[in-house]
């Protein structure tokens, strides 16, 4: 049975989870999303734990549990003036860490010298925390793709399923795969996603048909009317099943500029799925949009975890 029959829907139903990626990153990306959030712009927001402000977005998550709110798992640090480490203060974090004890900058540095038992504890101190400060996760994602293996071809998937299958979370990781153009990915490729969606469904995770998104970095005469044009196009072309967006948004201010080197695109997309053009697409084209927390209550109920 495919996942949207799962879920209740029509197999050629088009679902969309829209997740706004680095919540807890400053306190101008918190009340951005919290906007979205109230607002029903988009369906849930993932936590970089690790980050300073993660405790205010978390207790906000805790008061508002009407809100899909799940873990951003964070092993990287990309800014040169705004920087994090571990959460895990208890354990051995020495292969997650540059010599100045922050997490590496990129993920190819971080593929090749993570130790599998450090990752695996680290992400398991990232749930935690948010677990102590009142929130009730509804899923996990990875910030910059770090554990997927992309940069260098070495994962720390297995790992990140057993903690899902642990914390009763479904993860963001595509059962199908398909180019920018719409053309299903490479052979080898497909293959290693069949893999790894085996995997999940062995561990009893509950993941995606397919992930979509548009280049997070600003593009070369980018507006925000050319970006509202891709996101209808990408929108349009969405497949049968279930989805996710990846957007980035966040309220531009002198905290965001002070370390951000793009901060325009973050405000651009905080407007996206506010914008009467997109919510007027989803409605043409018959995308329902749905939340992290159905997926979620689906894996509860296949493996009896309590909610």
């Amino acid at each position: 049975m495919s996942l949207a029959a799962s879920l209740g829907y029509g197999e050629k139903d088009r679902l969309l989870i829209v997740n706004a990626d680095d919540y807890g990153l400053c306190h101008s990306t918190n009340t951005g999303i919290q906007q979205l959030l109230l607002e029903g712009a988009v369906s849930s927001a993932t936590i970089m734990m690790p980050c300073g402000w993660a405790r205010e977005a978390a207790l906000w998550s805790a008061s508002y549990p009407q809100a899909d709110v799940g873990i951003h798992l964070t092993f990287t640090s990309e800014w040169d003036s705004y920087k994090w480490g571990p959460v895990n203060r208890n354990g051995v974090t020495s292969s997650l860490t540059d010599k100045e004890g922050y997490f590496p900058k990129d993920s190819a540095s971080f593929e090749r010298q993570a130790d599998p038992d450090q990752v695996k504890e680290e992400m398991t101190a990232q749930i935690e925390m948010a677990l102590s400060l009142g929130m009730k996760p509804t899923h996990a994602d990875n910030h910059m793709g770090s554990l997927y293996g992309l940069a260098t071809g070495r994962n720390f998937l297995p790992q990140v399923l057993e903690v899902c299958a642990k914390f009763g979370l479904p993860f963001r990781l595509p059962r199908y795969l398909q180019q920018d153009n719409g053309v299903v990915a490479p052979p080898e490729l497909e293959e290693q996603a069949r893999q790894l969606a085996s995997l999940a469904d062995s561990m009893g995770v509950v993941i995606l048909d397919y992930l979509a998104g548009l280049p997070f970095s600003l593009q070369a005469g980018e507006t925000y009317g050319s970006l509202k044009e891709e996101m209808k196009r990408l929108l349009r072309g969405l497949r049968p099943g279930v989805t996710e967006i990846i957007i980035h948004p966040s309220h531009v201010t002198e905290e965001l500029r002070a370390f951000h080197g793009q901060p325009e695109k973050r405000g651009m997309e905080l407007e996206l799925f506010r914008d009467e053009d997109i919510r007027r697409t989803l409605q043409e084209e018959n995308i329902r949009l749905i939340r992290w927390g159905e997926l979620q209550r689906l894996q509860h109920g296949r493996s009896g975890h309590p909610n």
